[in-house]
């Protein structure tokens, strides 16, 4: 009775802290303390704080974190966004539904190189949503479209999710990286035919002659295609190759943005200042987060919890299927109410020995739980990326989450059932990295 009350007990005060509003790095620094002062006494503290917080956030796998989000921001502000997209409007001239598939393409390379859903939707909410509208889309479908596509960088490497759940794991981020490309290409398969479904479905009457091709001057496509293609080669075919490591090739990909930036007239003194603060802040957050979840995870672990848990799903572990659906529900609720990078560390110091000990592959897990994450962003009652598209776009967030249940729904049914079917999906391309 003893465990099943410290279980709920922990439960009621994250619940009881999230709603008096704490950020989650309080709430995970708040119960590690608390948590240890109760095991252990205040003894614990001063030399636990002088060290492990340390020691988490100064490890080098870490460094990759700011090098991929300055060369989102390098990416975001230098408007390569709008350049791709509006190459996407000109290539699909005539053909609305083909304008939709390609958002989905499009978002899935910006969620590739951002590494922000929530980044990636607004920018296509404030970008593609208009051309799509003025294409026949219905604002909530194009809204959907948008926000679904940007929720690709929970599963698009370098997706900042896959390389915190190296961090806490201690799987190689490469592996991750590499077992996240089947799936990814599967999700934007799915999304893909669903775009034309639905654009059947609900296109409305519009003068599609009337509809006006922007204008880009070759030379702006040309290095707006090259630096992609360049920094996507870097991501997948050096990392893949081992002729890079991720670290390496965020650094490589930051170097490129930011020379392109500078190519294409972007780069002044609010450029660059504008992009080091936004990176500082985010980088800042998930170090927070991090030793947030250090303090906890010490509690957690001194706390028995996994043996615990473990003890009362004893029956369970013997199937390692039931262990993956109760973790898989687990897990969607937690990214319908809370942002992907606090889920992880929250729940991995609790869940990752209950996960081993069902035998359940670490890789295959990780790239499962991006799965999961990149459903949750577009699921009510938060859905950070519908949000993010209907504060740019101006589409009421109820339209939106119309069509992107259904969305979540079939993606859910389709990939992940391939994915527990076909394990290999995942570890076939990482079992082969030089």
């Amino acid at each position: 009775m003893g465990d099943i009350l410290l279980i709920i007990s922990i439960f009621i005060a994250f619940f009881v802290l999230m709603i008096a509003g704490l950020n989650i790095h309080s709430i995970l620094f708040a119960i590690g303390i608390f948590g240890l002062i109760y095991i252990e006494g205040f003894d614990i503290i001063s030399g636990f704080l002088s060290q492990d917080p340390f020691s988490q956030i100064s490890s080098y796998t870490l460094t990759t974190i700011p090098l991929y989000i300055i060369m989102a921001q390098f990416i975001l502000k230098a408007g390569i966004v709008q350049d791709a997209f509006t190459m996407a409007y000109n290539v699909s001239r005539g053909k609305p539904s083909v304008l939709g598939a390609l958002t989905i393409l499009v978002g899935g390379f910006l969620g590739a190189v951002s590494g922000s859903g929530a980044a990636t939707s607004a920018s296509l909410g404030q970008v593609a949503v208009p051309e799509l509208k003025n294409y026949g889309y219905k604002p909530e479908l194009a809204g959907a479209i948008a926000a679904t596509s940007g929720s690709l960088s929970g599963i698009i490497p370098p997706s900042i999710i896959l390389i915190l759940y190296g961090v806490i794991t201690e799987t190689p981020i490469s592996s991750l990286f590499i077992g996240a490309i089947i799936p990814g290409i599967l999700i934007m398969m799915v999304l893909i035919i669903l775009v034309f479904i639905l654009y059947k479905d609900q296109r409305t009457s519009v003068d599609l002659a009337n509809a006006q091709s922007k204008t880009l001057s070759t030379k702006r496509m040309i290095i707006v295609c090259s630096v992609g293609l360049f920094i996507f080669t870097v991501i997948f075919g050096g990392i893949y190759s081992g002729f890079v490591t991720p670290t390496e090739a965020g650094a490589i990909g930051a170097l490129a943005s930011f020379i392109t930036a500078f190519i294409l007239g972007k780069l002044n003194w609010e450029f660059i200042r504008s992009s080091v603060v936004e990176t500082t802040k985010i980088t800042g957050m998930i170090v927070l987060i991090l030793i947030g979840a250090k303090i906890f995870g010490r509690f957690v672990s001194l706390s028995l919890l996994p043996r615990k848990i473990s003890g009362l799903l004893e029956g369970l572990l013997q199937q390692p299927f039931l262990v993956l659906v109760i973790l898989a529900v687990v897990f969607f609720v937690l990214f319908m109410f809370i942002e992907g990078a606090a889920v992880i560390l929250m729940t991995l110091p609790i869940l990752l020995p209950i996960i081993e000990q069902a035998q359940i592959d670490v890789l295959w897990f990780g790239v499962f739980i991006a799965v999961i994450c990149t459903i949750g962003l577009i699921t009510p009652p938060v859905g950070l990326s519908v949000y993010a598209v209907s504060a740019t776009s101006g589409v009421a967030v109820e339209g939106i989450f119309k069509y992107t249940m259904l969305i979540a729904l079939i993606v859910a049914i389709v990939v992940c059932g391939i994915m527990i079917l076909f394990q290999g999906t995942v570890t076939w391309l990482p079992s082969t990295v030089k």
